[in-house]
């Protein structure tokens, strides 16, 4: 899980860096109010990076996708891109899981190594 999510919100954490540039050119936004927004998205993409696998990671990571989906009144294109990104995170967890249970459930099946 924590492979699959890693590369969800570090792709993510690329798209906001360019939605930014793109937010700078055709919104109204202050320049200024952008790269705050966008550096402090970026870096919790980042951070959040190390905490899957601790309790409460989920969960901020879905904060995360809904406020880049809100993100959407700024600049309309990242109502999709969101709704991609909200996807992959959506199979990564999902699909994270599935392949964590099946790796320890092999690693219980494994018989112990001789001393």
């Amino acid at each position: 899980m924590r492979t699959l999510c890693s590369s969800t919100l570090i792709g993510e954490a690329l798209l906001i860096m360019f939605a930014g540039l793109v937010a700078m050119q055709l919104s109204d936004v202050p320049t200024a109010t952008v790269w705050t927004v966008s550096g402090i998205a970026m870096a919790l993409c980042v951070l959040l990076c190390g905490m899957i696998g601790r309790p409460g990671a989920v969960p901020v990571g879905w904060a995360l996708q809904i406020g880049l989906i809100a993100s959407g009144f700024v600049l309309p294109t990242m109502f999709g891109l969101g709704a991609v990104f909200a996807g992959l995170w959506w199979c990564s967890v999902h699909y994270g899981r599935k392949i964590d249970e099946i790796k320890a459930a092999r690693a219980a099946a494994a018989p112990a190594p001789a001393v």
